[in-house]
């Protein structure tokens, strides 16, 4: 947020929607009329009231009124079901008024009257029209519409409210409540495969600059909460180095050995593997060197918090025991119908809120399905990056590789050069009739590293990395695909790496 959008802010009007004053820069701004627009069931009721019941519930007063054949005891019957309603704030602090009967007898002359009436009495610092379509196809003229529309930001300016007109009409930048309107909210919603996304834009705000573009949003128990679109926020990545040249250990030894003393503080690291070669039971050892100096976080989408504890106590860590100390969280995210945003959003509000330094996702698929374009994958990977590297986050990802055992490695995503500043390959090979799990950096960005294949050895309180293996299974892999055509095709979709600093 620039300077005068700070300066700006104190003059706002806090919407009390999480996300929203984001979008919004601070909230919307008093003495204007804003248009909030979307087919019905967009959302636009709750948004309003939402937004009433929080500027009620801080001693101000809002006016609600309504053009619509619904009964107001059937809308609250409806809103109170959220937890944003109190019945306690009505009427003292939320008039209802409905219009409905007035606009069909005596037009927009007598609606305007009842309005100038109803903002006299209750002195509103928010007044919200709904059903604003009425007004629009009762208007006989363009010229009359825009009168209308005149007067309502007349009322506002001398009361200094703010007012929102709600409607179902189809968007048409070229109409007069467009351009009389000080701002735009679209509602829409998206079909995204079997599934749908609803999302939210300003496609004009005067006085202010804004987020542009489509954010995420959820109509929950809860109520109307926004996800600001993750790059849209954190388009200008920090510049402070809070890490300077500082490694983590990797948890095991040997491995850090080949990452020449650990993983540098501040990067990110993929570990691509097909199933069963051992990415977790990294990710988990690298968790058990969370302290009270370095928190961790585990960030998963495959597995509860109790499968992932059981799992580390097989291989001897005490995650439990850092658990407890609140040295590290585990949270849980099934990969179900997910909001992009709302998973970055998460992520990033757990780390800031312990300081997290050490960050395991388990696994990149888990973003990945849950974007509405994949094609945005990239850049929200790179926001989110280029952040935790400003906090000081080392963070581990793992992504499922399919179909390695070829001539073709296919990555989750194009562009993945973004997030995976290190590359580890873990693969699965044939050795004396039984498979072997083997490891090989790939691409460790700013430091040297040791690109030797070598075997990863799994066993309770045992787990090792092996010495460099010897020509005997390069050979093997050759009907497979060969190690060096992996390594090749997955060093040119990450990118190589970097000479050291």
């Amino acid at each position: 947020m620039d300077e005068t959008d700070t300066e700006r802010t104190a003059d706002r009007m806090e919407t009390g929607i999480t996300g929203l004053d984001a979008v919004l820069r601070g909230g919307l701004l008093p003495r204007s009329v804003y248009l909030v627009k979307g087919q019905p069931g967009a959302g636009k009721t709750i948004l309003a009231s939402h937004i009433c019941f929080h500027q009620a519930s801080r001693g101000e007063r809002a006016l609600y009124v309504t053009l619509l054949s619904e009964t107001h005891d059937r809308m609250l019957a409806h809103l109170a079901q959220l937890d944003f309603f109190d019945p306690t704030l009505i009427p003292s602090r939320l008039s209802y008024v409905s219009g409905q009967a007035t606009i069909e007898q005596s037009g927009l002359k007598g609606l305007s009257e009842l309005l100038r009436r109803e903002v006299r009495s209750h002195h509103p610092t928010l007044i919200v029209l709904d059903g604003f379509v009425t007004v629009e196809e009762t208007a006989a003229t363009p010229h009359e519409l825009k009168k209308f529309i005149h007067e309502l930001q007349i009322a506002c300016s001398l009361v200094g409210a703010t007012m929102l007109l709600l409607t179902s009409a189809r968007a048409d930048p070229a109409s007069p409540a467009h351009a009389m309107v000080d701002g735009v909210i679209q509602l829409s919603d998206h079909r995204v495969d079997k599934r749908s996304e609803r999302e939210l834009e300003l496609t004009k705000f005067r006085g202010s600059g804004y987020l542009k573009g489509g954010h995420a949003f959820q109509i929950t128990d809860a109520g109307f909460i926004v996800h600001p679109r993750l790059e849209s926020v954190l388009r200008d990545p920090p510049t402070n180095d809070p890490c300077k040249r500082e490694r983590l250990s990797t948890g095991l030894p040997r491995l850090d050995d080949v990452f020449q003393g650990g993983l540098l503080c501040g990067s990110s690291t993929v570990l691509f593997g097909t199933t069963g070669t051992g990415k977790t039971t990294l990710g988990l050892h690298f968790l058990n060197g969370s302290s009270a100096s370095e928190p961790g976080l585990h960030f998963g989408f495959f597995e509860a918090p109790a499968r992932v504890l059981f799992k580390s106590e097989l291989l001897g860590l005490d995650l439990a025991q850092k658990q407890k100390a609140g040295h590290l969280e585990i949270q849980w995210h099934p990969s179900t119908e997910r909001v992009l945003d709302a998973l970055g959003h998460r992520l990033l509000t757990s780390v800031r809120a312990r300081g997290v330094k050490r960050l395991f996702v388990d696994g990149f698929d888990g973003f990945l399905k849950a974007a509405a374009d994949e094609e945005r994958i990239t850049h929200f990977m790179a926001a989110l990056t280029n952040e935790l590297r400003g906090l000081g986050v080392t963070a581990l990802y793992t992504s499922e590789l399919h179909d390695l055992f070829g001539n073709r490695v296919s990555l989750p995503a194009q562009g993945m050069s973004s997030l995976a500043e290190n590359a580890l390959l873990l693969r699965l090979v044939e050795r004396d009739r039984q498979l072997a799990r083997m490891l090989t950096v790939i691409k460790l960005r700013d430091s040297d590293y040791d690109g030797t294949q070598r075997e990863l050895r799994i066993a309770p309180r045992a787990t090792d990395v092996a010495d460099a293996m010897p020509s005997s299974p390069e050979r093997l892999d050759a009907r497979v695909g060969g190690v060096g055509v992996v390594r090749r095709t997955v060093r040119r979709l990450v990118g190589r790496r970097r000479p050291r600093s």
